[in-house]
């Protein structure tokens, strides 16, 4: 991933996760219910594939520090290997970022297939009434394939001034068209935007809504989430949320050319369309024979080496497909390194399919069982706790709008509460372990999600706290259906607490977080 991809989807946040409704289908397809499926489970060995690679992938990823919440390797159709660090768990969707894209390149290819448009397709063909009063001749040249391989002629990324705008479909079209269409790859979040908007003026249905019987549903892919505009747009470039196995699924289906327990889902033609090199991608900061960025670029796919494609999202959101090895790696993760994860994939898990080694199949699983992420760091005691706990500490005017803290301390438990202008916020914090619930918090400022989901009043969070000296308490707090952690201390002295703030992709980063410390005094 590059620099300026990263530093951009700092710049975006996780956005308004909006939850996308099933309507105006036809009953056929509304009647049959959603329905969980999974994928048929074997052992490394009876897949062909050395249950010692895996095992060296997994110590490599955690002595790099790479952050990885969940692995999970398919062969031959059969889950070999499977794993999630916790407080991650194969229940929790996870935020995918723009791994997204492939599933809006998908609902495309759907259209395309059941005739409703074509990628020769003018672009402005489908907004008549939201074009400029100029309408320049690279804009009018802009194809449905030139939005799907991201060479639309722009020069640099369309997302942040679409974001500024109540209506990105206008805004897309207002902007300059520097570059004739085809000739140049500029990694454009708002190109994949404008597939969702097309998908939907086509069907009058959200790409959610458009998936859900035709991918999802045959899938068993149940519980997706998915970004909106201002106007009820899906996103397309960003968004989604799934669980790790939904991805392995989507990985799975792409390998076996678009079939389904004997049932054709998508076109084989596009899955060849959708994987092959289409266009130079550019990215990455090493020769292209050491880069899975320079690959090549498809349809909301890249190409990498070893004749692999996959689909990724910012800070490590992988589906990889590697047809002649006939596996599906699929994984969620915070990295700030995505190159570092693909190249241990590439030392291990690949040879792995190809070379026999020792037997680890016990080690194996018992690593994978007993996957973690590190807690908070010191003790689960302290002699101020006794005299705080329970107590409020009000904050001065601040402009959080935090108006006071308390922490109550039992047993192996802290029960923090976070009050602002909205009203209380519980988050339970384990004392040297992770405790999990949920919390009403609002998504401002200890996440990093501008909105909520319709419908939703409460966030699933992991939590985990010490005493890093007698005085100073600090936690983390993950959201643990995205990417992200916050680490939140407490500073107590006399009868006034200090609280700062540091987000996770501030420290991925090596940026500073901008909120203010806030000051509390007992109450």
């Amino acid at each position: 991933m590059t620099v300026s991809r990263r530093v951009f989807m700092q710049q975006l946040g996780l956005g308004a996760l909006q939850l996308g409704v099933v309507s105006a289908l036809p009953a056929a397809l509304r009647a049959e219910p959603l329905r969980s499926i999974q994928l048929p489970r074997s052992t490394p060995e009876a897949q062909g594939v050395a249950s010692s690679g895996i095992l060296r992938f997994v110590e490599a990823i955690e002595a790099g520090k790479l952050n990885v919440h969940s692995l999970m390797v398919v062969r031959h159709g059969k889950v070999v290997a499977e794993g999630w660090w916790a407080p991650y768990a194969p229940t929790l969707r996870h935020t995918l970022y723009s791994l997204s894209k492939s599933f809006t390149s998908t609902a495309v290819g759907l259209a395309v297939g059941e005739g409703r448009l074509k990628v020769t397709d003018k672009v402005i063909s489908f907004f008549p009434d939201d074009l400029p009063a100029t309408v320049s001749p690279n804009l009018a040249a802009m194809r449905v394939k030139d939005l799907l391989t991201m060479s639309t002629g722009h020069e640099k990324d369309t997302t942040a001034r679409l974001r500024e705008s109540s209506t990105w479909v206008k805004s897309f079209l207002s902007l300059p068209v520097e570059k004739e269409p085809g000739s140049l790859f500029v990694y454009n979040s708002g190109a994949t935007y404008m597939l969702s908007a097309i998908v939907q003026k086509l069907t009058g249905q959200t790409v959610l809504q458009y998936l859900t019987p035709r991918l999802f549903r045959p899938l068993g892919i149940e519980g997706a989430d998915w970004e909106q505009d201002p106007s009820g747009i899906n996103t397309g470039g960003w968004g989604l949320r799934l669980k790790t196995e939904d991805i392995a699924k989507f990985g799975q289906l792409y390998l076996q050319k678009g079939m389904w327990n004997g049932k054709r889902l998508i076109s084989e033609n596009w899955i060849a369309d959708a994987t092959r090199f289409e266009v130079q991608s550019a990215g990455g900061s090493r020769p292209k024979a050491e880069n899975d960025w320079l690959q090549g670029y498809g349809y909301q796919f890249w190409r990498c080496r070893h004749n692999a494609y996959r689909g990724d999202g910012a800070y490590g959101q992988y589906c990889i497909v590697v047809p002649e090895q006939d596996l599906v790696i699929a994984m969620t993760s915070e990295t700030g390194n995505m190159q570092a994860i693909l190249d241990e994939v590439w030392t291990h898990i690949l040879p792995a399919a190809t070379t026999a080694g020792p037997d680890a199949r016990t080690e194996l699983k018992q690593k994978l069982a007993s996957l973690r992420l590190p807690v908070a760091e010191g003790s689960a005691e302290s002699p101020l706790a006794e005299k705080i706990s329970g107590k409020s500490f009000r904050f001065d005017t601040n402009e959080l709008q935090a108006e006071s803290i308390s922490l109550a301390f039992s047993g192996k438990t802290c029960q923090v509460t976070w009050k602002d202008k909205e009203g209380a916020h519980p988050v339970a914090v384990g004392l040297g372990s992770w405790k999990e619930g949920t919390t009403n918090l609002s998504t401002e400022p200890l996440k990093l999600a501008s909105g909520k989901i319709p419908g939703e009043t409460t966030t699933r969070i992991a939590a985990s706290g010490a005493w890093k000296d007698a005085d100073t308490f600090e936690m983390t707090w993950r959201f643990n259906e995205t990417a992200h952690y916050e680490n939140v201390t407490c500073r107590f002295k006399g009868d006034t607490v200090e609280v700062s703030f540091l987000r996770s992709i501030s420290i991925l980063t090596n940026t500073k977080d901008t909120r203010p410390v806030l000051t509390g005094k007992l109450v």
